[in-house]
């Protein structure tokens, strides 16, 4: 509830306050006053100190104030593919499933992020659409080293390479000399290589996809190929000393030499996706391209091993991989997994999958608020992100963790109406949205544009 109350004018007065009894801290959720000036977090005290605030949101009791999620894995395909997704329909997802921050991919964009002027053009078509604050990552594709640096020097978060076709002509894969090459030059300025790992070779091998068949699919990108590649990228990390991520980890079998390679100090780190938690390969059906992604879903005993990576800190972070597409690229009339796009649309949903699974194993909302809020901002360098602290943007969700409902996919807010949890029980409601303090209504686009290592930029300088 939010109210304009009587302000004594010898306390200090902020622009907001939230208070209740359930804030997530980083000492955990707590009863706690939140003040947020010129969208910064301010002070944050015991309930009961009655700060002074121009609006006042007194939380429910069944609300608990968390960080906006920042969310590092988006393909927003615009410009040149708006019809597959946008960033006025991304952001506005994003904003209803309590995202503040999302991180672009490099492609399927025309053009891809692979040098300056084509991050130019991208933000440019994203000034004024962005709902949530809104950085970019850029591409490493063959014989595009010498642009690596003015991009990093541009802002972009780090580099994303493919080690197989990826899907679009428009951003080829890199051979893994090339990719060590490029690791080297990252190393020089400490940016970063994320990487779609599944090796080329081994997939080229593999059995056929054609047909409705999930589990034909689901041989064509075998774990094998999942494992091979991210063992090369964990010696060429190794061998260069450069930063290295791991994009949407599938396989439960690369644990182990990822953990070990860590013991090692290579600078690794892993991610991994709701749909690889929440979803498993015996439940899909024949001619479900709605489910069709790259790495696959895989079993039931692959998915809790997943879990059990998490839990243990081998994996960091859970993003979305929203990577929509229309709805005839999906092949919804035949059902053909080798025809259909490989993409998953859940960046409004991600909170709720995670929270869903989560409770059923005991695993708290502030573990999944590190795995969804704070470890990506820490991947991507916004120390100003992912947690609710003095100094830190004032970017909050007020989420209903008990609340329920059934997804209806005509409701979301991505572009085109398809996602595989469509009908799907969900457990815990965003019921409202921050950013720096402002309410998010889903009208007006107030995101701000990110630059590597800068909060804030051009809304109104166009660079």
């Amino acid at each position: 509830m939010s109210k304009s109350p009587e302000i004594d004018v010898q306390a200090p007065v902020y622009d907001l306050v939230i208070r209740g009894g359930r804030v997530l801290t980083t000492a955990g959720i707590a009863a706690r006053e939140v003040g947020v000036r010129d969208g910064v977090v301010i002070a944050l005290e015991p309930l009961g100190n009655n700060l002074q605030g121009r609006e006042v949101i007194e939380l429910a009791d069944d609300e608990t104030l968390i960080p906006g999620l920042v969310d590092s894995h988006v393909h927003v395909n615009e410009p040149g593919r708006t019809d597959w997704e946008g960033f006025a329909s991304a952001t506005r997802a994003a904003a209803a499933g309590g995202v503040t921050t999302i991180i672009d991919m490099p492609l399927n964009s025309i053009p891809a992020t692979t040098n300056v002027e084509a991050l130019k053009a991208k933000r440019d078509v994203a000034r004024d659409q962005a709902f949530v604050d809104v950085g970019f990552w850029g591409g490493a594709i063959p014989g595009n080293t010498k642009d690596l640096r003015p991009l990093h020097d541009a802002g972009v978060f780090g580099f994303k390479c493919f080690l197989l076709h990826s899907g679009v002509d428009e951003f080829p894969p890199l051979e893994a000399d090339e990719m060590e090459k490029d690791m080297a030059e990252l190393k020089s300025f400490d940016s970063i290589m994320i990487v779609h790992a599944e090796d080329s070779r081994a997939i080229d091998r593999a059995p056929t996809a054609e047909g409705d068949q999930y589990n034909k699919f689901l041989a064509s990108r075998p774990r094998g190929a999942e494992n091979l590649a991210i063992a090369e990228v964990i010696e060429r990390a190794r061998w260069t000393g450069a930063r290295a991520h791991i994009l949407h980890l599938s396989s439960s079998d690369a644990l182990p030499m990822i953990a070990s390679a860590r013991r090692d100090g290579v600078k690794l780190t892993v991610e991994t996706c709701p749909h690889y938690l929440t979803l498993m390969a015996e439940e899909i059906p024949n001619g479900g391209t709605a489910y069709k992604c790259c790495p696959p879903i895989r079993e039931a005993g692959n998915r809790e091993l997943l879990w059990a990576g998490l839990q243990d800190g081998t994996i960091d972070c859970i993003v979305s991989d929203h990577s929509p597409s229309t709805l005839d690229l999906k092949d919804l009339e035949n059902g053909d997994f080798a025809v259909a796009w490989g993409g998953v649309s859940s960046l409004q949903l991600g909170l709720s999958l995670i929270w869903t699974e989560a409770r059923h194993r005991g695993i708290t909302l502030e573990q999944v608020s590190h795995w969804m809020s704070t470890a990506p901002a820490e991947l991507v360098g916004l120390h100003k992100k992912g947690k609710i602290a003095p100094g830190h943007d004032a970017d909050f969700a007020i989420f209903a963790a008990n609340d329920a409902y059934v997804v209806d996919v005509q409701k979301l807010k991505h572009k085109n109406p398809i996602t595989p949890y469509d009908g799907r029980a969900l457990s815990g409601v965003v019921r409202a949205t921050y950013l720096r303090g402002n309410k998010l209504d889903g009208t007006t686009p107030t995101g701000k544009l990110l630059r590597r290592g800068e909060i804030t930029v051009e809304r109104e300088v166009h660079a």
